[in-house]
């Protein structure tokens, strides 16, 4: 059996037709291309801005840039982050000079737990990024509402979760700012690439400005009106800024990727469902426990979290399956990242939740590239080993 991938893409011809017209125009940095790459982003999320750079941590760091310029926050003023989450929500916080605070997390959804979140607000605490981790919404009406009541922004970090809605509205429709990744392997993919979303003209303005060196982000594309006003902020920097601008290829590919995203994410989800059916007798007998989705969600399933018993049953249970070409990845590990100890120390004992799923938890793919054979032999992996030798650990 081929190897059963955790991310995968397919490049159509229609992005490959679109790529090639972005070259033979002779035109690759900002124009025509991304500007509807962004209106079609901005349209989906229900967003009025939807601003396209290198990366979705470029993204996070610009706009919690912003926010911290806007509002005069002070270096060593406090962000709230989850305590499971990719490295990159936490790095945004220290490369802006700010603190990091954890907050632990649900042990069925993963995402951040509002009562957590207040429990760590201080008199230094500025904002909460909010992760969706894996194509699952956080509580955000909670979230939202917890902010507005301790007068604190806010962060969604959508990097893994396009398209998904709660309560009726798309992620990243909720918060100051926004962001999302269109990194390999992600939900729509363009190499590299992602986007801060926002309502806020300020805010629209100084991320524009910040992606491009700190320039006036009045001014944004050769394309602007040749007023003397922009004329003049084409070389005027205002802020200490960043190189984080895409190209119009890039764009193509996410326009191409565009167009068949909803026919995959219907694709992600039955392969959910696939899993969740197939996998219950082994959920059953208390071997493992699958995804779940929260009420009032919708889940984009870039990948499929699985939790296993105890430790030794979810180490030996990976390295049985990637024996047998069924690839796999660790849940999102933050608190036991090398990187963390150094700076925090050890954290389990204050965050269980996380600490623990650090332990259980790990991810299998959920793409639509996966076949029905494929599918058949991840089942038939889970199914080949031996759980009673570590259920009793």
């Amino acid at each position: 059996m081929k190897k059963v991938e955790v991310g995968g893409f397919t490049l159509s011809k229609e992005q490959k037709r679109l790529v090639n017209k972005v070259l033979d125009s002779g035109r690759i940095t900002y124009g025509p291309v991304t500007e509807k790459f962004e209106e079609m982003w901005a349209k989906m999320h229900k967003v009025k801005y939807a601003l396209f750079c290198n990366s979705g941590t470029s993204a996070l760091q610009v706009g919690l840039h912003a926010l911290k310029e806007k509002y005069e926050w002070k270096n060593g003023d406090e962000v709230i982050i989850p305590a499971l989450t990719f490295v990159a929500t936490m790095n945004i916080v220290l490369h802006n000079n700010m603190k990091v605070m954890f907050a632990d997390v649900y042990p069925d959804t993963f995402n951040i737990d509002p009562e957590k979140i207040e429990k760590a607000i201080t008199k230094k605490t500025r904002a909460i990024v909010v992760v969706h981790l894996l194509g699952q919404p956080a509580e955000m009406s909670r979230i939202m509402a917890l902010a507005e009541k301790h007068g604190l922004k806010v962060i969604e970090d959508s990097c893994e979760t396009v398209g998904a809605t709660w309560e009726g509205k798309p992620v990243g429709s909720f918060a100051d700012v926004s962001c999302f990744s269109t990194y390999a392997s992600h939900l729509v993919v363009t190499g590299v690439g992602g986007f801060a979303c926002t309502n806020d003209d300020d805010l629209a303005v100084r991320i524009k400005g910040l992606y491009n060196h700190g320039r006036d982000g009045i001014y944004h594309s050769i394309d602007s009106d040749d007023k003397v006003q922009m004329i003049g902020s084409r070389f005027n920097f205002i802020h200490s800024g960043y190189s984080y601008r895409c190209t119009e290829m890039e764009s193509a590919l996410g326009v191409g990727h565009m167009k068949r995203f909803g026919k995959e994410l219907k694709r992600r989800i039955e392969i959910a469902s696939f899993y969740m059916d197939k996998l219950e007798d082994l959920i059953d007998n208390d071997y493992i426990e699958l995804a779940y989705v929260a009420t009032g969600a919708t889940h984009s399933f870039m990948l499929f979290p699985i939790v296993c018993k105890n430790k030794e049953m979810r180490d030996a249970l990976i390295v049985h399956l990637e024996k047998n070409n069924v690839m796999t990845r660790f849940m999102m590990p933050l608190l036991n990242q090398p990187i963390v100890r150094k700076l925090f120390g050890n954290l389990d004992k204050k965050y269980p939740i996380a600490a623990d799923l650090n332990n259980r938890a790990f991810l299998i793919g959920c793409h639509p590239e996966l076949t029905q054979e494929q599918l058949a032999h991840v089942i038939k992996s889970f199914y080949s080993f031996d759980y009673e030798s570590y259920s009793n650990k």
